[in-house]
């Protein structure tokens, strides 16, 4: 078993909350709960961090480029760093 310090807790809980403000533009598309009502948009629930940032940062610099890469291109242009992480922490914790 893991012990949780109280104040490492209520970091993650305030990561996962700016994490969800900043995704609502994400949610559009997305689902409001990471799980998308559209075909053509992957589900974000739960996916491994690691994923969402390399992801996020594979379309800001035009590294993924197939699909509907231009709508996300153009959303990752708008993301700082901090940006990233919040929104990949937020949707990799939903789920769990």
């Amino acid at each position: 078993m893991t012990a949780y310090s109280p104040a490492l807790i209520a970091s993650e809980t305030e990561q996962f909350e700016i994490g969800k403000q900043k995704a609502k533009v994400c949610m559009t598309c997305h689902g409001a709960d990471g799980i998308s009502t559209q075909e053509s948009y992957p589900n974000l629930r739960g996916q491994k961090m690691g994923y969402l940032i390399s992801s996020l940062k594979d379309y800001k610099t035009r590294e993924r480029t197939s699909g509907l890469a231009v709508l996300m291109q153009q959303q990752a242009d708008a993301l700082s760093e901090q940006d990233i992480q919040d929104i990949a922490y937020f949707y990799s914790q939903l789920g769990n």
